[in-house]
């Protein structure tokens, strides 16, 4: 049993027509979501991809940025730093940094899936300093 979370998400102008994020099929964790621009990662090669989205992830909340498993599987393409996070307090662009471990150039398309979007709880920490642990 699964509930939802309302969260406010807003198109930029160069996200116009394209799809907001989107489960797959009914037990998907991850949304897919496109990019709103045309780009090639060579071999080597970082790309922050445009989504032409931003939005206010509620108080209490991340989105988890994951890899496409087969966009890492047929091109090597990953997100370096997975799973990326944006935090509940970010109002910017949302940008998916994508890398390149294939051997040949990537094209990505205007509308392409370029990573999946993992709504997650937070849990913050508090410091307890001890002498000894058990």
């Amino acid at each position: 049993m699964s509930s939802e979370v309302p969260v406010a998400i807003k198109r930029l102008p160069h996200g116009e027509g394209l799809d907001l994020p989107v489960y797959a099929t009914e037990g998907a964790s991850g949304m897919d979501v496109v990019s709103a621009e045309d780009v090639t990662i060579f071999p080597g090669g970082r790309h922050a991809v445009a989504t032409g989205l931003a939005m206010a992830i509620p108080h209490g909340f991340e989105i988890q940025v994951r890899p496409r498993s087969g966009l890492a599987l047929k091109h090597g393409i990953t997100v370096p730093n997975t799973p990326g996070t944006i935090d509940s307090d970010y109002r910017g662009e949302l940008k998916i940094i994508l890398i390149n471990h294939g051997q040949q150039p990537f094209e990505i398309r205007r509308g392409d899936r370029v990573a999946q979007l993992v709504l997650a709880p937070v849990t913050r920490a508090s410091w307890l300093e001890v002498e000894h642990l058990d």
